[in-house]
């Protein structure tokens, strides 16, 4: 058993492969990755930078969106292969460094077809997927497929993260039609692509031929027969207040005939209704039957994409400082959550320089404060002895401007 165990592991790390992988560690990026140049929009630029709190100057360093309210649009494509019965694994990290407000934070995965010079956002994707922030209305991870050249978004709500600091975002797409959803190593969604998107049409259609009965009685109660109404039901709703009277003044001549307020009737008992009863005759509620849907056809490669070729940031950003960084494609989960369990070392350092930061601003701006307070009371103590040493008859600057409004 144990042989067995070790040869399919052997088997399964054969099989592995890292399709690409992008950590920003140094300036070579640049040869790698392309500019947009789509004609009429005013691209943001990125800076390589690990931002202004980090675990590792180096290597934390990723790409940094750095101009506010602009479109970014930057891509890799790699050699092409096909996640044909593989696992797909898709993962990078997120760090909104400048508590976004309003912009995207999500990747595109592409074809050999894209033209990276003129990629933007009608440009045509095979996968987009990352968190989405804008307002506090939307704040989730988008899982969108592209299938039969129509765009897909999954059915269920996904929360992305919302702070400051470093998230790793994975998706695993199974050739068994299944998927998982991970930020920082837990999964947060999983389950099938065919029940979680519309990929298809419904199994089942309600059958067009079918009509509930004439007779087909759906009331659980009915008014009871037997039931009358009281003979002393029937009051007003509004009766004339008994205890209010004409005021002394009151002329009728001038002020025309005198009522009393209208107040509400203690003994109105409202509209009469016959208590109800369980209806004898009830069938329950009428299920229309459905039928096998003609136009359904199962699809077992919904998961199959046939050309992965390039990846791209294509975003747009209200507020920027967003860090995008761990670009990791492979069919190995294994591999890209040994590469996310890094996050917390990383979330621990950053919220470590952080803390450090805000605690050095505060102590600057407590002594800037006391500096000022300082020189205000010296201020204070200079008019105060200008004025204790003025000769008998001199005028002091205070003086003269009492003089002045005479």
């Amino acid at each position: 058993m144990r042989t067995l165990a070790v040869l399919l592991a052997a088997l399964l790390a054969v099989n592995a492969e890292v399709y690409f992988q992008e950590g920003f560690k140094d300036d070579s990026w640049q040869k790698t990755w392309v500019q947009s140049e789509h004609k009429g929009v005013e691209y943001g630029k990125f800076v390589h930078t690990a931002g202004k709190f980090f675990n590792d100057a180096d290597a934390d360093k990723g790409l940094q969106t750095s101009q506010d309210a602009r479109f970014y649009a930057l891509s890799n494509k790699f050699t092409p292969f096909s996640n044909k019965d593989d696992t797909l694994v898709i993962q990078f990290s997120v760090k909104h460094e400048q508590n976004i407000d309003c912009g995207g934070g999500y990747l595109k995965v592409f074809d050999c077809s894209v033209d990276q010079k003129d990629l933007h956002g009608e440009t045509p994707y095979l996968v987009m997927f990352g968190p989405d922030i804008c307002g506090p209305g939307t704040k989730k991870v988008h899982v969108i497929f592209s299938y039969k050249g129509k765009n897909h978004l999954i059915n269920k709500d996904i929360r992305c993260k919302d702070d400051v600091f470093t998230h790793f975002y994975t998706l695993v797409v199974r050739a068994d039609n299944t998927y998982e959803v991970l930020i920082d190593n837990e999964k947060v969604e999983s389950g099938s692509l065919e029940d979680d998107w519309d990929f298809l049409p419904p199994k089942k259609i309600k059958d067009p031929e079918a009509k509930k009965p004439e007779d087909w009685d759906d009331r659980a109660t009915i008014p009871d027969p037997d039931d009358t109404k009281p003979e002393d039901w029937d009051k007003p709703e509004h009766i004339p207040d008994p205890d209010a009277t004409k005021p002394d003044d009151w002329d009728d001549e001038m002020d025309g005939e005198w009522e009393p307020p209208m107040i509400d009737n203690p003994e109105y008992k409202g509209e009469w209704k016959p208590k109800q009863i369980d209806n004898p005759a009830y069938k329950g509620v009428w299920v229309h039957p459905e039928i096998d849907n003609p136009e359904y056809v199962e699809d077992k490669s919904l998961y199959l994409r046939e050309e992965v070729c390039a990846v791209g940031i294509d975003v747009w950003q209200v507020k920027s400082g967003t860090i995008f960084d761990n670009f990791l494609i492979t069919n190995d989960l294994e591999e890209a959550k040994k590469a996310a369990a890094t996050v917390k070392d990383t979330q621990e350092g950053e919220k470590k320089v952080k803390d450090a930061q805000e605690a050095e601003e505060r102590k600057k701006a407590e002594e800037e404060a006391a500096a000022e307070e300082a020189a205000k009371d010296d201020e204070d103590e200079d008019d105060e002895d200008e004025a204790d040493n003025a000769l008998p008859g001199e005028a002091t600057e205070v003086e003269d401007e009492g003089h002045d409004e005479l």
